[in-house]
């Protein structure tokens, strides 16, 4: 407050020395300066006594009328916009000024008979307090912002939490290394012989009056014995008639024995199968953590902060914001890790009314000379409570989706689910998912896959992390033969730049502009069936007017030809169309010809269409 003061009292002695400025007798920084000056609501009530006390002192009393009621003129156009409009252009508090002082000019004879100026002087007064105003109120606007730019830097504590993150993040990477340390995956080994037949000749022998013959340290042939009939037991599961005659020579128990043999072993093969889904609960566990750094990783580096180096920037975003009657309490601008830029800001109107957001993105677009759009859930509307609104880049590239499905012949729904998601860090992620059979089963499956990989991707998971968690979910979800394909084609809408991953799923193809048809397989299981999971990736260039065309098994599976995707890729490049939703259906109605009208499996065409913005 004290430090406003102080300002106000500064621009008020400079309007005060500026009244002593004359040009050609004329004294054209008094309107122009008191115009920039008056736009800032702060510096109204001591600005007019700063400059009446100038003119008093430095210019002529016959010229001071002339002056005071340009300096009137503006005041009421001023107020009078601000009340009407609610909000003051600068152009036109420097029209007031320009044109009233120049009317004034004109008509100047009515104070001054003697000295009047010529129509070139005033017409030449009038540009020069036009163009001084205009350039006058962006410094003055930046010279009163200066504190508020100051106040509003982060107090630099995010290095600090950025590095405590990135701590996290090496415990949880150390903890993932010490599970992916231990053991793998085991199976009954030479070293579990041992045990079982010291189970065994517990169970057994202790209680026979010729086991201290039989088991004698100069006796060997038991042990021999032993170790074939659990050999055995480990090869097929039971002893081999081998084993058992050896067995009944040297044992009168032989039945009682084998019996026991086949118990204990099977309870080893139960502990080492328990044993073994313990380890991969480990891996799993282990994924997790590693999930877990990576996001405190990428949190840690986050976007970098401009504010200081880009004062001005924020000066102008405030002052095109004040042209259109929004106050914009604090600004930050960042610069993320793609090398676009974000701009977080909390503005209200300056009268209370409505604002459209719509003069926000026009302030913040022409301020920093960027394409930029508001996030999706943004309010349409400015008022009086203080809102935050967040400005992203706008992409060079905008998509277009549609889909086309039929649903099995006797099921009452579909097996296959999908997803079209737009971030706001401009990328486009489309899912497709086929679960494994048909029905409800099959739709709760791919709709539960479809879910999690949207979680997940909304998160900040990579789309590889994001399927191997998803994968670990399903295997420990445990459901036999209850498995999913995922097919996911995740567009960068600034650059065109697509990425495709494929685990199980059916043929991908893209269209491009000039009618060719490229077509993307995999040989991948579904997720589900294995911890161990093969992810197959692909990068391909879109540029404006491709396709992206995704299908699943069933429209591919019954066409009666040999080379279906070769097939599909004529029926793509043939259909002649620029909406992707029309596609879709075409395309699906030219596959039911060739099935007779019969719907064998679920069938799905997801297609989207990428155009320059």
């Amino acid at each position: 407050m004290k430090r406003t003061g102080w300002k106000q009292l500064a621009v008020s002695i400079v309007g005060a020395l500026l009244c002593k400025v004359s040009i050609m007798g004329c004294y054209p920084f008094v309107p122009a300066y008191f115009a920039a000056v008056y736009l800032q609501e702060r510096a109204r009530w001591l600005l007019p006594m700063g400059m009446l006390a100038g003119m008093a002192a430095f210019i002529p009393i016959t010229a001071i009328a002339k002056y005071a009621m340009s300096m009137l003129i503006i005041v009421i156009t001023v107020r009078l916009s601000e009340w009407v409009d609610k909000r003051c252009y600068t152009v036109a508090a420097a029209v007031a000024a320009s044109g009233g002082t120049l009317a004034l000019s004109v008509f100047g004879g009515v104070f001054d008979l003697r000295n009047q100026v010529t129509i070139l002087s005033a017409v030449l007064e009038a540009i020069f307090i036009f163009g001084f105003c205009i350039l006058a109120a962006r410094g003055v606007h930046l010279f009163f912002e200066e504190k508020e730019q100051q106040a509003g830097y982060p107090a630099g504590t995010g290095s600090q939490k950025g590095q405590r993150l990135l701590n996290y993040a090496k415990s949880f990477e150390g903890l993932s290394k010490t599970f992916l340390a231990m053991d793998r995956q085991v199976k009954i080994g030479q070293e579990d012989v041992g045990q079982i037949q010291q189970e065994i000749a517990g169970r057994i022998c202790s209680g026979c009056d010729t086991c201290a013959i039989c088991w004698a340290p100069a006796n060997h042939t038991m042990y021999g014995v032993f170790e074939h009939l659990v050999n055995s037991l480990m090869k097929n599961g039971e002893a081999d008639e081998k084993a058992r005659k050896e067995l009944q020579k040297h044992c009168c128990y032989a039945g009682h024995v084998e019996q026991e043999a086949v118990s204990v072993f099977e309870q080893v093969r139960v502990n080492k199968a328990w044993y073994n889904r313990l380890l991969e609960n480990r891996e799993v566990i282990a994924q997790q953590l590693d999930a877990m750094a990576y996001i405190m990783q990428d949190c840690a580096n986050e976007a970098k902060l401009l504010d200081r180096e880009e004062r001005r920037l924020l000066s102008e975003i405030r002052y095109r914001a004040k042209e259109y009657g929004i106050i914009a309490e604090e600004i930050h601008l960042y610069q993320k890790n793609d090398g676009h830029i974000q701009a977080e800001l909390k503005v209200r109107s300056r009268w209370g009314n409505c604002v459209a957001m719509k003069d926000l993105t026009k302030a913040v677009a022409g301020a920093l000379d960027l394409h930029m759009k508001p996030h999706k859930d943004t309010r349409t509307f400015i008022g009086k409570e203080t809102s935050e609104v967040i400005y992203e880049e706008e992409p060079a590239f905008h998509a277009v989706h549609g889909v086309a499905r039929l649903t099995k012949d006797g099921a009452s729904i579909s097996g296959d689910n999908f997803s079209c998601m737009e971030k706001e860090d401009g990328e486009l992620v489309l899912s497709l998912s086929d679960g494994m059979g048909f029905g409800a089963r099959a739709c709760k499956e791919s709709e539960m896959v479809v879910d999690l990989l949207e979680r997940f991707i909304e998160a900040g998971f990579t789309k590889e992390t994001a399927i191997k968690m998803l994968n670990s979910a399903m295997v420990i979800h445990g459901e036999d033969e209850q498995y999913s394909t995922v097919d996911i084609a995740s567009v960068n809408l600034y650059t065109g730049e697509t990425a495709f991953y494929k685990i199980g799923a059916s043929a991908t193809f893209i269209r491009h502009k000039d009618g060719s048809v490229e077509c993307l397989l995999s040989t991948s299981l579904p997720v589900g069936v294995s911890f161990e999971i093969e992810i197959e990736q692909a990068v391909k260039q879109l540029s404006d007017g491709d396709f992206l065309v995704m299908i699943t098994d069933g429209v591919l599976e019954y066409l009666q030809t040999d080379s279906p995707e070769e097939m599909l890729e004529d029926m793509i490049a043939g259909i002649q169309t620029n909406h992707p939703g029309l596609l879709a259906k075409k395309l699906l109605d030219q596959v039911m010809v060739y099935t007779g009208g019969e719907v064998r499996d679920d069938m799905t065409v997801l297609a989207a269409a990428l155009w320059e913005s």
